[in-house]
């Protein structure tokens, strides 16, 4: 792997790279981690793992050891195939509903973590304790700030997010994403799978701007922070070309 932002190095190890997180006011530091194809897709054929490399997985051991807990969606989790991991795994579900016979509840060295709310059904909510430790953060919908806050008290100062998108939304939509490292995998993948994050557009475009720029076998490893500005206008559209006009596009 070589650095080619803020200075080129190489080579250079990915540990390096990633090493250093600031402080967030009140809560864990939380980083974002995902991948995503040069057209934008997350998945193919429903999973990360086609669109990912040595390189990639070099850096996501580099992230997953500087994390204190991994926070993730159910959806996720089942869509992945997680197992145990050497730092609590934090789940977040609104429903509860959990295959709590799985390795990761029963073969794990560390207890998990289910962040759930006050309507999940409290049989659910019950069964999942004797596997995981639960936090209610929330009546309906999951509270993030106050969970990541939880988790703070338990004394994880770091936490990892691995996603899905909808939980990745809502990170972005209660500004909770300190770090963004999106690794872009040098693969057209096309079909209708998502974007890092899913759901109604935020209120306000988040800009970020990048800490590094790191590449490995064509695959960029980017590391971006937030700027200080948001801003509620879109962006000024450009006019279309002749071309473009007389196509219809």
């Amino acid at each position: 792997m070589r650095q080619l932002l803020p200075h080129p190095v190489d080579p250079i190890d990915p540990v390096d790279v990633y090493a250093g997180l600031p402080a967030a006011d009140g809560r864990p530091a939380l980083r974002l981690n995902m991948i995503a194809s040069v057209d934008g897709a997350i998945t193919v054929g429903g999973v990360s793992g086609p669109l990912g490399g040595a390189g990639d997985h070099r850096v996501f051991t580099a992230l997953r050891s500087f994390a204190d807990a991994i926070l993730v969606a159910a959806g996720t989790v089942r869509a992945e195939g997680y197992g145990p991991a050497s730092v609590p795994l934090v789940i977040v579900t609104r429903s509860c509903q959990l295959d709590l016979d799985a390795p990761l509840f029963t073969e794990t060295p560390v207890r998990p973590v289910v962040v759930t709310v006050a309507t999940a059904p409290s049989e659910r909510r019950e069964r999942a304790a004797e596997v995981a430790d639960v936090l209610v953060a929330g009546e309906r919908d999951v509270d993030l700030p106050a969970a990541l806050c939880a988790l703070g008290r338990r004394g994880h100062a770091s936490v990892l997010a691995e996603g899905g998108p909808t939980l990745n939304a809502q990170l972005a939509r209660a500004d909770l994403i300190d770090e963004l490292c999106l690794t872009v995998s040098p693969v057209l993948a096309g079909g209708d799978a998502g974007r890092i994050l899913a759901g109604p557009p935020l209120p306000s475009t988040h800009r970020f701007a990048p800490v590094s720029v790191c590449e490995d076998d064509g695959f960029l490893f980017l590391r971006l922070r937030p700027a200080t500005e948001r801003t509620t206008d879109p962006a000024p559209s450009r006019p279309a070309s002749p071309a473009s006009r007389i196509a219809g596009l």
